[in-house]
C-alpha cells in the first residue's frame, strides 16, 4: 500500500466502524475524528491536485503543439505580415529555416547575420511574435490529439486527464458530504483540543474547558450518526480505489484506445480542467451568440444540478440542458453529434435531483434501445422500455417506481399513461416525425404534451422540405406563437421567422462549438457511365423505373464493368493501405449486397432496416473494436440515424438521396464529437445521368434548410413572418419530372405520356 498522503493519519481505526467504547472516551474519540479529517482531506484535496496536475500537462500539450506548428511554418511567411520586400535569403543562408528559428533568436542575434541590420532584425522577430501569438490563440481554443501522432506530451494529457477523471468519478458521491463533514470536524476539533489529554484539560479553566467538553459533546454527537458513520466507510472505500488507481496505472496504448472509443469524454474533462476557458465567454462556449441578452443572463444564472450524471459535459451541452429548463417548452435543433440526446438527460436527471419522478421520451423505433443504453450510462435514472408486448406491465413498473418511460410514436398511440401521474418531462426525439399534424401518431404527441409543462423537441432536422413543418412543431409547444406567423405573403423571409421563433428554437452547428473537431473533407467523385452502365440506364429509363435508374451504375456489379464499383474499389484499397475504416451508406438494398461482396472479408454488414436495434448497436461495436482497416455497408436509413460510427473517417455515398438532412445525418454518425481524425467524404456520382438532376432538387432544399433553420436567431418576435407555404418540393413530382425529361433526351421517339415503343 502506498504511503499515506498529506493529511492522512494511519491507525487501527481504518479498517473497522467506530465503537461505542471509542465514542465513549475523548482521547479515543478524538483520535479517530482527526483520522477521519484526515481520510477526508485527502479525499478532497487529491481531486483538486489531479486537476493541477491535469492543467499542467495540457499547458505543457498547448506549448508543444505552438512549437510544433511554428517549426512547420516556412520562414517565407515573414512577408506576409510584413513587408513582401523583406530579403529573406541572408536568414536562410545562416541556417534560419523556419519560423520558429526566428521566434527563437534575438535581435542581436539576428542583427550578426549578414546583411541583416538592426531594424530588419526587430521588423522580423516583431513578425514572428505575431504568428506566435496567432498559433497560441489558434491552440487554446480547441484540444487536438491526433492518434496517428502520439507524442509525449499528448501522451501524458491523456494519462493526467485519466487520473483526474478517475478521481472525479470516485469522489464525486461522496464530495459534498465530505466537505461538509470537514468543515464541522474542523471547527469542533480545535475547540476540542485540550480534550485531548486528561491533564491538559485538568489545567484548563473556565470557558475555554466549557467549550472543550461541548465540542467532545457535538464530535460524539456528529459521528455516532448513521450518515457520519456510512460516510467514514464510503470515504475509506474511496480512499482505496484511489490507491488501486495508483498502483494499476493504464498503459499508454490503451489510454489512446479509449481516446479513439470515447473522445468526446476526453475533451469534456478537458474543458472541465482549462482555467482558461472561461475567456471565451458564455456565447462562445455555448455556441449561442445570436441570443439577446436577457435570455442569455437568465440561462446563465440558471444552476444546472448534475449529482444524477455520471458524465461530463461539455460547455455547450450545459447551456443547452439549461435553455431546455429555462424556456420550458422548447426545440433543440444542435446539427448531428453535438449529443442532443445527453443535454436531454442532464435535463431529467436536474429535475429528478430535485425530486421529480416520471419522465417520457418518445423516439423512433430505432432508437429506442440507444435511449435505455445512453440514459444507464450517463445517469442514475432508471430507464423503462414501452415496447412490444409487454408494454401495459413495463407502464405499471414506471408509475410504481417512477423513471424515464421510452417508447416509440407508435407505441404512444395504444399507451394508457395515468393522468394522476405527473409526468416532469416529456422528449421527443426526431421530432420532425410528427411535422404532419394530422397524422395519428402527431394526435398522440399532441395529446400528452398539452397535459406537461415542459417539452424539449429533439430535431436536427425540423424542417426538411416546407418552412410550415416547422411552424407546425412550434405550433405543440407554443400555439399562440405559431399562430401568430403570419402566412399571407413571403415578404418577411427567413431572418423574419428564425426572430420570430427564438424563444423556443435553438441550434448550435458543429462549427460552432466543436473547435476540436478534425476537418471533414467533402469530394464529389464524378465517373462516366461505363457501356454496361449506359445499357442498363437505357433499361431503365424505357421502363419509367426511376429506382433502377438511379442504382443503373451498379447494375453490372463488377469492378471492371461498373464505374462506381470501379471508384469505390480504389477508395477502400486506399482506405486499407493507410488503415482507415470505411462506412458506406446506400438506399438499395442489392447495391449494399454488391459493395459487401466487394469488401470481403473486411466487410461488416449490411447493416439494414430488418436489422433488429440492439443487433445493429452490437454490429457496429463489433466494426468499431476491429484495428485498423474495415468496411461497415449499411442502408442509409438504418445506420444514419441513433448510431455513433466516429471509429470510421471515410465515408462514401453511393448515389443521391432525396434529403440533404438523410445525407447529413448519415455523415453526422461519423463526424461528430469523439471523432479524432479528419472525415473524408466521397459521393459517388455518374455524369449524364440522374444523379445530377437529383443534385439540382437537393441543392434547392439545402438552400431552404440553411436559411430557415440552420441558424437560431433568439431575439424579438418579428410582427410579420415568413410565407409557409412559399415552398413545397415534392420528390415524386421531382422523380416524374426528371424521368420525363431523360426520356425526351435518351429516347426521342415516344408517344404521348406512355413512353417509347
Amino acid at each position: 500500500m502506498p504511503p499515506a498522503s498529506r493529511g492522512h493519519v494511519r491507525c487501527g481505526y481504518r479498517n473497522r466502524r467506530v465503537t461505542s467504547e471509542d465514542l465513549a472516551d475523548p482521547k479515543r474519540l478524538l483520535r479517530y475524528a482527526t483520522e477521519v479529517r484526515g481520510r477526508v482531506a485527502r479525499v478532497l484535496d487529491l481531486l483538486a491536485e489531479r486537476r493541477l496536475e491535469a492543467a499542467d500537462a495540457l499547458s505543457a500539450h498547448r506549448a508543444d503543439t505552438v512549437a510544433r506548428q511554428l517549426a512547420d511554418i516556412p520562414i517565407e511567411r515573414l512577408r506576409e505580415v510584413t513587408d513582401e520586400r523583406l530579403r529573406i535569403s541572408p536568414l536562410r543562408d545562416a541556417g534560419y529555416r523556419t519560423v520558429s528559428d526566428v521566434y527563437h533568436a534575438s535581435i542581436e542575434e539576428l542583427d550578426a547575420v549578414p546583411n541583416i541590420g538592426e531594424a530588419t532584425a526587430a521588423q522580423l522577430v516583431a513578425a514572428a511574435s505575431q504568428i506566435a501569438r496567432a498559433v497560441q490563440r489558434s491552440v487554446a481554443d480547441a484540444v487536438r490529439l491526433d492518434p496517428d501522432r502520439r507524442d509525449e506530451s499528448a501522451t501524458n494529457l491523456l494519462r493526467s486527464v485519466d487520473r483526474f477523471e478517475q478521481a472525479r468519478r470516485e469522489t464525486a458521491p461522496v464530495h459534498a458530504d465530505a466537505a461538509e463533514l470537514s468543515v464541522q470536524l474542523d471547527t469542533l476539533l480545535a475547540a476540542a483540543r485540550p480534550a485531548r489529554s486528561k491533564v491538559r484539560l485538568f489545567f484548563t479553566f473556565g470557558k475555554k474547558k466549557q467549550a472543550a467538553n461541548e465540542a467532545v459533546d457535538a464530535i460524539t454527537r456528529l459521528l455516532a450518526t448513521p450518515r457520519a458513520q456510512a460516510l467514514a466507510t464510503r470515504v475509506r472505500s474511496v480512499e482505496d480505489a484511489l490507491d488501486d488507481q495508483n498502483e494499476n496505472a493504464r498503459a499508454d496504448d490503451e489510454l489512446w484506445r479509449r481516446y479513439e472509443r470515447n473522445a468526446g469524454a476526453v475533451i469534456a474533462a478537458v474543458e472541465q480542467i482549462d482555467a482558461t476557458t472561461p475567456r471565451r465567454g458564455v456565447r462562445a462556449r455555448s455556441g449561442a451568440v445570436d441570443l439577446p441578452d436577457e435570455i442569455v443572463d437568465e440561462i446563465n444564472a440558471f444552476e444546472l444540478d448534475t449529482r444524477s450524471l455520471t458524465v461530463a459535459l461539455r460547455g455547450y451541452q450545459v447551456f443547452g440542458a439549461k435553455f431546455a429548463l429555462v424556456q420550458g417548452r422548447a426545440i433543440l435543433g444542435d446539427e448531428m453529434g453535438l449529443g442532443k440526446t445527453i443535454q436531454a438527460i442532464a435535463a431529467m436527471a436536474h429535475l429528478a435531483a430535485g425530486g421529480e419522478s416520471h419522465f417520457v421520451v418518445v423516439c423512433p423505433a430505432t432508437v429506442l434501445v440507444n435511449w435505455t443504453h445512453e440514459i444507464a450510462k450517463h445517469s442514475a435514472l432508471t430507464s423503462h422500455r414501452v415496447h412490444g408486448d409487454g408494454r401495459n406491465e413495463t407502464v405499471r413498473s414506471w408509475v410504481a417506481e417512477g423513471g424515464v418511460a421510452v417508447t416509440t410514436f407508435e407505441t404512444l398511440r395504444l399507451l394508457d399513461l395515468p393522468d394522476e401521474v405527473p409526468i416532469a418531462m416529456v422528449v421527443v426525439d426526431e421530432a420532425h416525425y410528427v411535422k404532419n399534424a394530422d397524422a395519428l401518431r402527431s394526435r398522440a404527441i399532441g395529446a400528452l404534451v398539452a397535459r406537461v409543462d415542459r417539452v424539449l423537441f429533439m430535431s436536427g432536422t425540423p424542417m426538411e422540405n416546407r418552412v410550415e413543418e416547422f411552424r407546425t412543431l412550434v405550433g405543440y409547444l407554443h400555439p399562440e406563437l405559431a399562430s401568430g406567423l403570419d402566412a399571407a405573403d413571403g415578404v418577411a423571409g427567413a431572418d423574419a421567422f428564425r426572430k420570430a421563433v427564438a424563444p423556443v428554437y435553438l441550434r448550435r452547428n458543429q462549427d460552432d462549438v466543436l473547435t476540436e473537431l478534425p476537418e471533414r473533407i467533402d469530394q464529389e467523385d464524378w465517373v462516366e457511365l461505363s457501356p454496361a452502365d449506359a445499357a442498363a440506364y437505357r433499361v431503365a429509363v424505357a421502363g419509367g423505373n426511376f429506382m433502377a435508374m438511379r442504382r443503373a451504375a451498379f447494375d453490372a456489379a463488377d469492378v471492371e464493368r461498373s464505374a462506381k464499383l470501379g471508384r469505390l474499389a480504389q477508395i477502400l484499397a486506399d482506405a486499407a493501405e493507410d488503415g482507415h475504416k470505411v462506412v458506406v451508406f446506400s438506399y438499395f438494398l442489392d447495391v449494399l449486397e454488391t459493395v459487401h461482396r466487394l469488401a470481403r472479408p473486411h466487410a461488416f454488414g449490411p447493416l439494414t432496416g430488418s436489422v433488429s436495434p440492439v443487433d445493429r448497436q452490437a454490429l457496429v461495436d463489433r466494426f468499431s473494436e476491429v484495428d485498423g482497416y474495415a468496411v461497415l455497408v449499411s442502408q442509409i436509413q438504418a445506420g444514419g440515424v441513433g448510431l455513433n460510427i466516429q471509429a470510421a473517417s471515410v465515408v462514401v455515398l453511393t448515389e443521391p438521396q432525396w434529403k440533404p438532412s438523410t445525407e447529413e445525418q448519415a455523415i453526422a454518425r461519423c463526424h461528430r464529437m469523439g471523432q479524432t481524425r479528419p472525415v473524408q467524404v466521397h459521393r459517388l456520382l455518374a455524369e449524364d445521368c440522374v444523379d445530377a438532376l437529383m443534385l439540382e432538387v437537393v441543392r434547392a432544399k439545402r438552400v431552404l434548410f440553411d436559411e430557415y433553420a440552420r441558424e437560431s436567431d433568439l431575439k424579438d418576435v418579428a410582427p410579420d413572418a415568413v410565407d409557409v407555404s412559399a415552398v413545397d418540393i415534392t420528390d415524386a413530382r421531382a422523380a416524374q419530372a426528371i424521368v420525363a425529361a431523360e426520356r425526351q433526351r435518351l429516347l426521342p421517339v415516344a408517344h404521348g405520356d406512355h413512353g417509347p415503343n
